[in-house]
């Protein structure tokens, strides 16, 4: 009877845990597209080489009447392919297709934002 008990407790720690895990590194918390000018794209790291860029998005309006502001959009690839892609693309505009995550993954990359397809480059 007590290891029975025991044996379920532990099985409920189990799934909770792996369920908490899940849904902080591996769940889709949105997705979208974003385009603008890629500033660059890197493969950087200490253990884990991952790919980082950061892409410029101008025309969003600031505070000040009359003025515009751009805006980062940083960013990890984690498909070798892509980023070889990007990497050619460098100065140019693009269409971005990603998926953000709660929590980043070392082996993922640094963002929560994971680039995941190029729609366009122009």
């Amino acid at each position: 009877m007590r290891a029975t008990i025991i044996s379920i407790v532990t099985l409920v720690l189990v799934l909770a845990l792996s369920g908490f895990l899940y849904f902080r590194y591996y769940f889709v918390f949105g997705e979208g597209v974003k385009s603008g000018e890629l500033n660059y794209l890197v493969k950087k790291g200490y253990v884990f080489k991952t790919y980082e860029g950061k892409l410029i998005q101008s025309g969003f309006k600031a505070n000040a009447p009359g003025t515009i502001q751009s805006y980062e959009f940083k960013f990890s690839v984690e498909e070798p392919k892509i980023a070889d892609s990007l990497m050619r693309c460098s100065g140019k505009n693009v269409e971005l297709h990603y998926k953000e995550y709660i929590e980043p993954l070392p082996w993922r990359g640094v963002s929560e934002f994971v680039v995941d397809s190029i729609i366009s480059v122009n």
